[in-house]
């Protein structure tokens, strides 16, 4: 039985195919959000498909879920990110306590349960600081890439100082920093530690380990090590972060097959 699971995020459509008989993922793909969404997921489904050599009429089930989850009329039931997350953790972490999720356009706190289930949640969807959307600015306003900005945080000898946690400020910071000298090498290290400590704020004064790392922003080297010296904790990234959304919801469509 094959069932997939598409999570239709703010910045990218991800889409993993599970055997729902040995729960192996047998697929997966991303691609760019755009406008027409129920089309790019298509596509991607079938790129997919067609990859692993399997007929979208093999699938059983597809669970959609993020930020265009109901735009998805290919989806037969929709599932909040956070489940899905938490699903997907869960799958290869089952003692799992925290999950931090950074995306394009917000970041989410998720408490568990010593059973497995979400307990409560924080979530920052106001403003895109602290967000893959944030370091995507920071690259632009500094000329470079996106993927570059690792790498720089590795160089800082000197972490600046990042106050402002609105992106319109903090890029004025930024380029107030960049007319005082400080080396933009600096000023990308800053910007991560000022990405944890938001996090850090909406854990509170306690956390519960194990804590992983799922999301986008979990792709970026040192974003992990940020984390944990601003939460004072170890902090591990989940297998292939950007999917863990996506592998949830294709998990919970094998499960919602599997006992209708």
């Amino acid at each position: 039985m094959i069932c997939a699971g598409i999570d239709a995020g703010s910045r990218t459509i991800k889409v993993v195919l599970l055997d729902a008989n040995t729960s192996r993922v047998i697929g997966a793909g991303v691609t760019d959000q755009g406008v027409k969404q129920p089309e790019l997921a298509l596509a991607l489904l079938s790129r997919v498909c067609s990859e692993a050599g399997v007929e979208k009429v093999q699938i059983e089930s597809i669970v959609a879920t993020g930020y265009g989850r109901d735009a998805l009329d290919i989806a037969g039931t929709t599932v909040t990110e956070i489940t899905c997350h938490a699903r997907g953790v869960r799958e290869d972490q089952p003692d799992v306590r925290t999950i931090i999720d950074i995306g394009g356009q917000d970041s989410k706190l998720v408490r568990m349960t010593d059973k497995g289930y979400v307990r409560d949640f924080v979530i920052n969807d106001r403003c895109a600081a602290g967000t893959g959307r944030f370091l995507e600015v920071v690259a632009s306003r500094l000329g470079v890439e996106p993927q570059d900005l690792a790498g720089m945080a590795e160089r800082a000898d000197s972490p600046a100082t990042i106050s402002s946690m609105c992106v319109v400020f903090a890029e004025s910071e930024i380029v107030g920093l960049l007319s005082s000298g400080v080396t933009p090498e600096n000023i990308v290290a800053g910007v991560l530690s000022a990405i944890a400590s938001r996090i850090a704020a909406m854990a509170g004064r306690h956390i519960e380990e194990p804590v992983i790392f799922t999301g986008g922003v979990a792709m970026v080297p040192g974003m992990d090590k940020a984390l944990e010296t601003a939460l004072g904790c170890s902090v591990a990234i989940a297998r292939d972060p950007q999917l863990t959304g996506a592998y949830g919801a294709a998990l919970l469509a094998a499960e919602a097959n599997r006992f209708p």
